[in-house]
């Protein structure tokens, strides 16, 4: 297998228990970032990487049953999930997609992925800095760079978080898909809180199935003209994540997607 989008995914969360198996619509909200990953350009595989505890057996049954790949690695190391989830997809090149963003994009990830290529970058991601809404949140690198992580990160955010290792590398050479920003930033389409959960249920209820595959330009036009929906889970934006993806490492290539506009 080549190309492996994989997911990682749990029931536990403080915040918001069981967050990912909510109804958005028809479906539970990891349906719907699954189902939306598997419409990313040049995917081979989606993979849900979920912990191997003994509290996510429904989760991965869940997933399996929904058809997806499923894979089962440590709960608090998710780098060494990831690195075990790659091994067992047989990847070549890991994309990287959390479970509580039921409206990635596919288009956008995709670009991502072109942007490692042809930049030929050693990792691509659509967030440093973080122009785009969160909740739209991808990284794309070789496999081998995973498992290089894997065995030579050893900080306990490093481990939890994935990819700082790769991000902050002083040796690898790192592009950015630059996304629209003037305000579109500081949308949340990311599941964490419950104004993030009443959100994203508003927007089916607007939407209807349509929210299932619309396309983020359109669905940020649609939050900027509605101000139920702008200012829904305003309280929640991750001021945190705006200052540190602003000050990140400087990418050595960049692409900008078309403005929403």
């Amino acid at each position: 297998m080549s190309f492996a989008v994989i997911v990682q995914a749990r029931t536990g969360s403080s915040r918001l228990p069981g967050k990912i198996l909510e109804m958005l619509g028809a479906k539970t909200a990891l349906e719907r970032c699954l189902d939306r990953c598997r419409q990313i350009p040049g995917a081979d595989l989606v993979v849900a990487a979920i912990p191997d505890i003994e509290d996510d057996d429904e989760l991965a049954e869940f997933a399996a049953d929904k058809g997806y790949f499923v894979s089962r690695g440590s709960e608090k190391d998710v780098l060494s999930r990831y690195a075990r989830a790659a091994r067992e997809a047989e990847a070549e090149t890991v994309m990287r997609v959390t479970s509580d963003c039921p409206f990635i994009d596919p288009q956008i990830c995709g670009e991502t992925a072109q942007l490692l290529a042809s930049s030929r970058a050693d990792y691509a991601c659509n967030n440093m800095p973080p122009r785009f809404p969160h909740g739209l949140d991808c990284d794309i690198f070789p496999a081998a760079l995973l498992h290089e992580a894997d065995r030579k990160a050893h900080d306990p955010y490093d481990r939890e978080h994935v990819t700082p290792w790769l991000r902050t590398n002083p040796n690898l050479v790192r592009a950015a898909l630059l996304g629209p920003g003037e305000g579109a930033e500081r949308l949340r389409w990311t599941l964490d809180y419950p104004e993030d959960l009443q959100l994203c249920r508003d927007i089916y209820a607007a939407l209807g199935e349509a929210a299932a595959t619309v396309s983020a330009p359109a669905l940020i036009r649609f939050c900027m003209d509605n101000a139920h929906l702008l200012n829904a889970n305003e309280g929640r934006v991750d001021e945190a994540r705006l200052t540190a993806g602003a000050k990140a490492t400087l990418t050595t290539a960049r692409k900008t997607l078309e403005p929403a506009a």
